[in-house]
């Protein structure tokens, strides 16, 4: 018989906005946001449960977030700050494992099937873990534990804040039919509406339908469904995560016109580009540009190689498509945003030249 493993998903609470706190215990119990400014065309990164009490929520546009709660401090981010405390909290992780996962700066699956101190009970370590990130660090963690990562990552999520829960071999099944499909990895806004048209809302629901009317209805994401909302899930814990694509994004502070401007902020973006894989000293061989318009809506315009693309390459990618976007498929739209990302990485032999500016003698628009 194979041998159950034993998942700890750890997920800090509010992290940035914690952090701020804790470094400032005059914002204790106030409402903070961490993010741009409510002037500002950014985003919610973080918010204190005080803020969340108003519907406030990371990834919210931060003048929306002012709408709801006026009172609130808004502070820009410090992630110099938040690397220095998640670095504290994956040792203590170290202490318990050697196979830990992070998904980000404030949360990380730990196997603790065969841990370091031998300790039997994964539910005990979890424990441990969250008493010892309290004592140490003064900040708060949630945690799930289960026998597979689906399930401890849901299962941290359940009793916010400062929870702990368990969901066991024999209690996996009752659990999976009641929850809410909204909340499996991979459903977002569009996949649940969907979900929804079909009757679809809890797991009962997608347990009710075979693989083959699944597969039917949502192509690959359907076999995804049938197998995860019956805890089947056989990823191991990696320690080390390998990056499917470099790339940068440009919100403007204002809605840009097809012109000059947008020619310069093209030459910011393939600048941060160039510097982003100088550091991870990595090289691809597909670049894709994201365009995304004033009402929110948004093309990608991709293309692959079979060799590895230098970066004179990529420059003259990225201001070909951007002009054919803007004079032939898209003229005479507002942007919002524009993105390039690189994937199909591997380490390179060198990154090539430098960005320079001698594509923008291919535009001839008027200033926006």
């Amino acid at each position: 018989m194979k041998k159950l493993r034993k998942i700890i998903h750890v997920d800090m609470d509010a992290f940035y906005a914690s952090v701020e706190i804790l470094d400032n215990q005059e914002l204790k119990g106030k409402a903070v946001i961490v993010g741009g400014s409510p002037q500002s065309r950014g985003v919610v990164c973080a918010a204190s449960y005080e803020a969340r009490k108003f519907g406030v929520h990371s990834a919210l546009a931060c003048s929306e977030a002012y709408r709801r709660c006026p009172k609130a401090i808004f502070l820009p981010p410090r992630f110099e700050r938040y690397k220095e405390i998640s670095k504290k909290i994956n040792e203590i992780f170290r202490r318990y494992s050697d196979l830990i996962e992070p998904l980000s700066l404030d949360e990380a699956w730990i196997d603790v099937t065969d841990n370091l101190k031998g300790i039997p009970s994964a539910t005990w370590v979890a424990m441990q873990i969250k008493k010892d990130i309290f004592t140490e660090t003064g900040l708060i963690a949630s945690a799930g534990v289960s026998f597979n990562k689906f399930l401890a990552k849901i299962a941290s999520d359940e009793d916010k804040p400062d929870g702990l829960f368990v969901v066991t071999p024999q209690k996996a099944p009752d659990f999976l039919k009641s929850l809410p499909v909204k909340k499996i990895p991979g459903v977002g806004k569009v996949t649940g509406a969907r979900l929804s048209k079909e009757g679809i809302f809890l797991g009962a629901d997608l347990l009710r339908l075979r693989l083959d009317q699944l597969q039917a209805k949502f192509g690959k994401l359907g076999t995804y469904l049938y197998y995860i909302i019956r805890g089947e899930d056989n990823r191991e814990v990696k320690t080390s995560r390998i990056s499917k694509s470099i790339g940068m994004e440009n919100t403007f502070s204002e809605d840009l016109g097809q012109g000059p401007r947008l020619v310069e902020k093209m030459g910011y973006l393939l600048e941060g580009l160039y510097k982003r894989l100088q550091k991870a000293e990595k090289q691809g061989r597909t670049i894709t540009l994201k365009v995304k318009f004033a009402d929110f809506t948004q093309i990608t315009r991709g293309s692959t190689s079979h060799k590895h693309l230098d970066f004179e390459e990529i420059q003259t990618f990225a201001y070909d498509k951007l002009m054919q976007v803007c004079q032939k498929e898209a003229a005479g739209r507002k942007i919002r945003l524009i993105g390039l990302s690189l994937g199909n990485l591997d380490l390179p032999q060198g990154v090539a030249k430098a960005p320079s500016n001698e594509q923008l003698d291919l535009f001839s628009w008027q200033a926006s």
